[in-house]
């Protein structure tokens, strides 16, 4: 009887033009989120392959004005010597640390147009490397970017709510429903098989689309670690569209009408999806205001103008001290100088240090009000779920940044044992270089089935509840 259910169901709904009109506005707008999430990755790996190849030309230049130093009475600025460690670590030769794109960024922008996704790593203050990121346009970032995230967050719960809300109390209406039953069937079973239709449809159009679309625009899905993070993508996917079926089984058993049902799930669309991450989000910012990142630059800035200044009087009691060593040697007053810069840098790093902790324990408390909070909302869920399958979350640029703070330990590590030695640099093949090391699958798997589960719980209630009442549906209408 089941079977026969699901195949009466299916000709139902194949005969009715809602479904194509939601199959076309899903390829529409699956098509075009995907291609716009696709457009987004080719722009990082454009930006990201432009620094690696700007590098690679100032490094060829600087290791063949190396080769020509090396020439008798070859000579040149101190200050544009690549042989002074000083120069190189610092100005002459900074290394570029990148975050390339997931192989299915194109699936969810995310976070990643916020985060800075590239750093050019020197001997300097680690805030100051931090803080000279570019700056994306700010009216492209309080719009936001149109991806396939936003189609399932938003639209796919529409969707499932258009096919749904009346799958029982049409057929009261109508006054079929009574003669349905008749049959050696009850309304659970139908619903179930309405249900497993409707799904089955929806969930496969929008798997099969996102794939095609992925393949038209380019993305590689056989690039390192794209299967699972396509399975991850589904298996989530699937969870959100089994809550808002189950939130519409819930509804309908309540025997309103299919007026009364449209607005119930019209109003918790509402409130789960826009109002609750706009009112969590007011909520963290309230309890957890975080500094002005132009105040966070600014006590940068104001740090190194004090530390330079302490440094430059550092330097001139230096030549009181030791007359004799002011000779009036440019390359003398240099090592003097690059010797004075380490201790420069330290400074400020000490003295910014504060206002950068309370800036981010201020960024950490509100992610994790987010983070409890997330359980709440569907949409957060699935919000997070995305991007961290898309590697666009705050998760993977943080442990980005802890391999960025590591490269740049060991980028001064190498140069400052230089300058205190006072050495030359002869050879840039040993110069440290970074390579960003992608999180392991069973790190991304826990955290995406963390947000699954949460998903999956609420929506086995509801429907185990809407099941439980449907025994009692009253058959007249």
């Amino acid at each position: 009887m089941f079977s026969r259910i699901l195949r009466h169901e299916w000709r139902l709904l194949s005969g009715d033009a809602t479904l194509w009109l939601v199959t076309a506005v899903c390829a529409a707008a699956i098509g075009y989120g995907v291609w716009n999430g696709a457009r987004w990755v080719r722009f990082q790996q454009q930006a990201i392959a432009d620094a690696s190849a700007e590098q690679a030309k100032r490094y060829d230049a600087l290791q063949t004005q190396i080769t020509a130093l090396r020439q008798p009475g070859a000579s040149v600025s101190p200050f544009a010597d690549p042989r002074n460690p000083s120069s190189l670590g610092g100005r002459l030769g900074p290394k570029y640390a990148t975050l390339p794109p997931a192989p299915l960024a194109a699936l969810a922008i995310g976070q990643s147009d916020l985060l800075p996704y590239y750093f050019k790593v020197s001997t300097d203050a680690r805030e100051n490397i931090v803080s000279t990121t570019e700056i994306e346009n700010p009216n492209r970032l309080l719009a936001g970017r149109f991806d396939l995230a936003f189609v399932i967050i938003f639209f796919l719960p529409l969707l499932i709510l258009a096919l749904t809300y009346n799958m029982v109390s049409a057929e009261q209406e109508q006054g079929t429903l009574a003669l349905v039953l008749s049959q050696p069937v009850g309304t659970g079973t139908l619903v179930r098989g309405k249900v497993a239709v409707r799904a089955t449809v929806l969930v496969g159009v929008l798997v099969v689309l996102a794939g095609a679309a992925l393949l038209i625009t380019g993305v590689n899905l056989t690039a390192a670690g794209a299967v699972p993070r396509l399975l991850m993508w589904i298996v989530a996917v699937t969870a959100y569209a089994a809550f808002w079926f189950g939130l519409a089984v819930c509804v309908s058993s309540l025997g309103q009408s299919s007026t009364a049902n449209a607005t119930i799930l019209a109003t918790t669309w509402l409130a789960l999806v826009v109002v609750a991450p706009s009112l969590f989000n007011l909520i963290a910012t309230s309890f957890y205001p975080v500094p002005s990142r132009v105040e966070m630059v600014q006590a940068v800035r104001e740090a190194s103008d004090e530390a330079n200044k302490e440094g430059s009087k550092l330097l001139a009691r230096y030549y009181e001290d030791h007359p004799e060593l002011a000779t009036g040697d440019a390359a003398q007053a240099m090592t003097d100088f690059n010797v004075v810069r380490v201790a420069v840098n330290d400074d400020v790093e000490n003295r910014v240090r504060p206002v950068v902790q309370r800036y981010e324990r201020q960024i950490a408390a509100q992610q994790q009000t987010l983070d409890r909070l997330r359980f709440f909302s569907p949409a957060i869920l699935m919000q997070s779920a995305l991007n961290d399958v898309a590697g666009s979350g705050v998760d993977r640029h943080r442990h980005f940044i802890s391999q960025l703070d590591a490269f740049h330990a060991q980028w001064r590590a190498h140069f400052v044992p230089l300058i205190f030695a006072k050495a030359r640099v002869t050879s840039l093949d040993t110069l440290p270089s970074f390579t960003f090391v992608e999180e392991s699958t069973a790190v991304l798997w826990g955290r995406v089935g963390t947000g699954v589960m949460a998903l999956l719980l609420p929506s086995l209630a509801l429907a185990w509840f809407g099941f439980r009442r449907l025994r009692r549906y009253p058959v007249a209408g």
